[in-house]
């Protein structure tokens, strides 16, 4: 099962009053909907909301919901944050049956950028999908979907079916093998590269005009001893 259980409590009072008592009391409101039951108003102990929060696997994993004696698998969907002090202000959740087929975010990661030689080239990575919306079974939903960098080179598109760990899951664009980013050439890149053409064609030019210099020293010379 989930390796994050949230202990919660149903909240009688509802709206915005509800919520902000349940904050005076140290609790961190939320909903929990979803199936075919009307959507129950409840609370979750700040201090231990934080602590699941902070794992990582909470928000958009499979988590189980604890009520009394009762437990249920859930999503965590949404957590509203205060803007200034960060604290958790709300969140929601949905039922789920561990083996349903769900529709959920999953990040994109970017490994490996020391071993990508774009990079050292000047290469800048230009991400168009910081995370993509898959099918999966609840119980299968992946950590993120990871794109390796190594070996890519200036100009590579990266596309969904390049991303590792896509196994057990199903993009919910099916008509392309879409863009998920593509290594450009930086503005840098591109004047430190015209930069040396123009050094190269200057020591040609030189080296060409000193031959020449060379060349007709070399025939007056000959013309002398004629």
């Amino acid at each position: 099962m989930a390796e994050i259980i949230l202990n919660v409590d149903v909240r009688d009072g509802v709206g915005t009053g509800g919520a902000r008592a349940a904050r005076r009391a140290g609790m961190v409101p939320g909903v929990l909907y979803g199936g075919d039951k009307a959507p129950v108003a409840i609370s979750v102990n700040e201090r231990d909301f934080r602590k699941s929060l902070y794992t990582g696997k909470l928000l958009g994993h499979l988590v189980t919901l604890k009520y009394g004696d009762e437990t249920q698998p859930v999503i965590a969907r949404d957590v509203q944050f205060d803007p200034v002090s960060d604290r958790p202000l709300h969140f929601d959740l949905m039922r789920v049956d561990a083996t349903q087929t769900i529709k959920i975010e999953v990040p994109v990661h970017f490994i490996n950028q020391d071993q990508c030689e774009a990079f050292r080239q000047g290469g800048s990575l230009e991400i168009v999908r910081h995370s993509v919306e898959v099918k999966v079974r609840a119980d299968h939903i992946p950590e993120d979907l990871i794109v390796d960098l190594a070996g890519h080179k200036l100009g590579d598109t990266i596309r969904w079916t390049d991303l590792k760990g896509t196994g057990d899951v199903e993009p919910t664009i099916t008509d392309r093998d879409f863009v998920i980013a593509s290594i450009k050439t930086s503005s840098a890149a591109i004047s430190a590269a015209a930069d040396e053409a123009h050094d190269a064609e200057v020591a040609a030019d030189v080296e060409a005009t000193e031959q020449g210099a060379a060349d007709e020293a070399e025939a007056a010379e000959d013309t002398a001893e004629g």
